[in-house]
């Protein structure tokens, strides 16, 4: 028995795409305050990695986007899945944690729970927003999900589902002021001039889309506004290499400054953000930059998704305020007109309420996420010690 008890914590973790990354390695980095020697193995990128998770595979195969852009990988993701329902099956730990990527995921959960291995889901699906009966099948793959938002818990502890509201780490890491003439100097950026963040996606299905309607709108801002530059976030070499192709293909006499880092340094070292709809959206609004939303996708995963959505609003600033605070251009309405004339409004200044709802919000989400979740899944196997 005390060889039992004496045995290093293991755990199964996966992250389905870089954001996934960022939250695990927060919690890989919070369960070790309580169980220095817990082993860490599934799929996780460079972040995770580095804090010691053993990935079974590089966490590029499993971002995809799309509901009509996943289908040519299907075949590959369920060779993937079952791999890891046979290596941790046979090689049980004692809690496995999916970090968001639920279309993934959730199923991989599902067989592990059945197959008796406690399971948590990090990063609550927008159940809330749209396919709301998969509250039901969460439900049968998980013991516990641990959510970034209030609203989330309300709506799961409606269906008697095991949640805890955790906050955002995001929240957490980024202070409530960020310094913009910090971040110009250490991206060496003009402080003399204004700057306009472009974030066209981290996925290489994403650029593809977004980023010719983003080349085109700075061609057009770049015709009013000839000080303006442009400082491009771009996540690694591929998705670098992708948006130069493109660049030169739509735009070649304009200037881009390209980075690559994180968005966030990007993000502080500019006056206005124009950004593809996701995680990256909150983390504009918790560094406070005025921000406008664009995003697309291919035409027949758009109408199905026009079919399923239940909410108005797909960026997290607005469905954390229940109200549109920022502009979102969606689809067709994704356009170089409409991103040109809302950039151009932005500016122009007056921003004033817009980012002190950026800074209530922040304020609402920081609730230490990395150590909360952390005790939540120690205490879900038993394994949290009160200190």
């Amino acid at each position: 028995m005390n060889n039992e008890q004496n045995k290093p914590l293991k755990i199964g973790i996966l992250a389905g795409e870089l954001s996934g990354d960022t939250l695990g390695e927060g919690l890989i980095k919070a369960i070790k305050q309580h169980a220095p020697d817990a082993q860490f193995v599934g799929i996780g990128g460079p972040k995770m990695n580095a804090q010691g998770c053993d990935s079974l595979f590089d966490i590029e195969e499993l971002a995809v986007m799309g509901i009509v852009e996943v289908l040519g990988r299907l075949p590959r993701l369920f060779k993937i899945k079952a791999q890891l329902v046979e290596y941790f099956t046979e090689h049980r730990p004692d809690v496995f944690i999916g970090i968001d990527a639920p279309d993934f995921n959730l199923r991989l959960e599902n067989d592990l729970k059945a197959a008796g291995i406690p399971t948590v889901h990090y990063v609550s699906p927008s159940v809330w927003a749209w396919r709301q009966k998969r509250i039901h099948r969460i439900a049968r793959a998980t013991d516990l999900v641990l959510a970034f938002l209030p609203f989330e818990k309300a709506f799961y502890d409606r269906f008697n589902v095991p949640c805890e509201f955790v906050g955002h780490t995001l929240a957490d890491s980024i202070p409530l002021h960020s310094d913009q003439q910090e971040a110009q100097a250490l991206l060496e950026l003009d402080p003399s001039r204004r700057w306009l963040a472009v974030l066209p996606g981290s996925r290489g299905s994403e650029l593809e889309k977004i980023a010719p309607v983003f080349i085109e709108t700075c061609r057009r801002l770049h015709q009013r506004y000839p000080e303006l530059g442009f400082v491009v976030a771009v996540v690694n070499d591929k998705r670098k290499q992708q948006f130069e192709t493109l660049w030169q293909q739509h735009a070649p006499e304009l200037d881009f400054i390209l980075i690559q880092d994180t968005a966030r340094h990007v993000i502080a070292a500019s006056d206005v953000v124009m950004l593809a709809s996701g995680t990256v959206a909150l983390e504009c609004m918790l560094i406070n930059r005025p921000m406008v939303v664009g995003y697309r996708v291919n035409k027949l995963t758009a109408l199905i998704a026009k079919c399923l959505v239940k909410t108005k609003y797909v960026s997290l600033p607005n469905i954390l305020a229940d109200e549109e605070v920022v502009k979102e251009f969606l689809l067709e309405a994704c356009n170089p007109d409409n991103l040109y004339h809302e950039v151009s409004r932005l500016l122009a200044g007056n921003n004033d309420d817009m980012q002190a709802n950026f800074t209530r919000m922040h304020t609402l989400i920081r609730k230490n996420a990395d150590a909360r979740a952390a005790e939540a899944v120690l205490k879900l196997i038993g394994k949290f010690n009160e200190e």
